[in-house]
């Protein structure tokens, strides 16, 4: 895949989108710095909650006062179609269901664009909906392919969510060597969620929606 067109990205109104950096150098950073997450030793990991064939770990994140977490598990299906299910796009609409709408604000290349999307509330609504906006980009790794996102700095917001922020994050998706039908997925989260909620409760939710984005309601109900 290719790197995103660089220079000052434009609306399709014809109008400079914000403040947004220039988008080959902001995917650039933003691919970089996962697979510097991806290459950190085990030990700098702690176990946050394990379940079958699925294991999420958590430090403190670089980024913010809480946790850059890791998860890890198999799916049973070839990396292009995960990726498919994870990136934006319609097929992540259909199986996951904290996400309740996705709207891809603009495209710069086939692989890179601002997307707007929104969450439902979860721990009984103790976590009331989110929305956040954030740049997508997904390019080759290895074998396989990483998608990766960062929220941005978006001024239009509406009053019904509270505004979440997306520190650098995304999904390293490769074929298991001895079964190349199935695909090793890790992802990497750090996400702000704001608002008035004990951090002890961002962390349970976070640790269990980890471990359901891999399960029978997840990503196994598409492959």
């Amino acid at each position: 895949m290719a790197e995103p067109a660089s220079g000052r990205v434009w609306t399709s109104q014809g109008k400079p989108m914000e403040d947004l950096p220039d988008a080959a150098v902001l995917a650039t950073r933003l691919k970089n710095t996962l697979i510097q997450y991806h290459s950190l030793e085990d030990d700098k990991w702690r176990v946050a909650k394990k379940m079958k064939d699925v294991t999420i770990w958590r430090k403190p994140s670089e980024e913010f006062n809480g946790y850059l977490f890791k998860a890890q598990g198999v799916i049973d299906d070839v990396v292009n179609s995960v990726i498919d299910h994870i990136r934006p796009g319609p097929c992540r609409l259909d199986w996951d269901s904290l996400m309740t709408s996705l709207d891809i604000l603009e495209y710069f290349e086939e692989n890179c664009c601002v997307m707007r999307y929104t969450t439902a509330g979860q721990l009984w609504n103790i976590i009331s909906p989110r929305e956040f906006v954030d740049f997508s980009y997904t390019v080759d790794y290895k074998e396989g392919l990483l998608s990766c996102g960062i929220s941005l700095d978006w001024s239009e917001k509406r009053s019904e969510f509270v505004r979440g922020y997306n520190h650098p994050c995304g999904w390293f998706c490769v074929p298991l060597k001895d079964s190349p039908n199935r695909s090793l997925l890790t992802g990497y989260i750090q996400t702000d969620l704001r608002g008035m909620i004990p951090q002890s409760a961002v962390d349970t939710a976070m640790a269990s929606t980890l471990i359901n984005f891999y399960g029978p309601a997840g990503l196994k109900a598409s492959s």
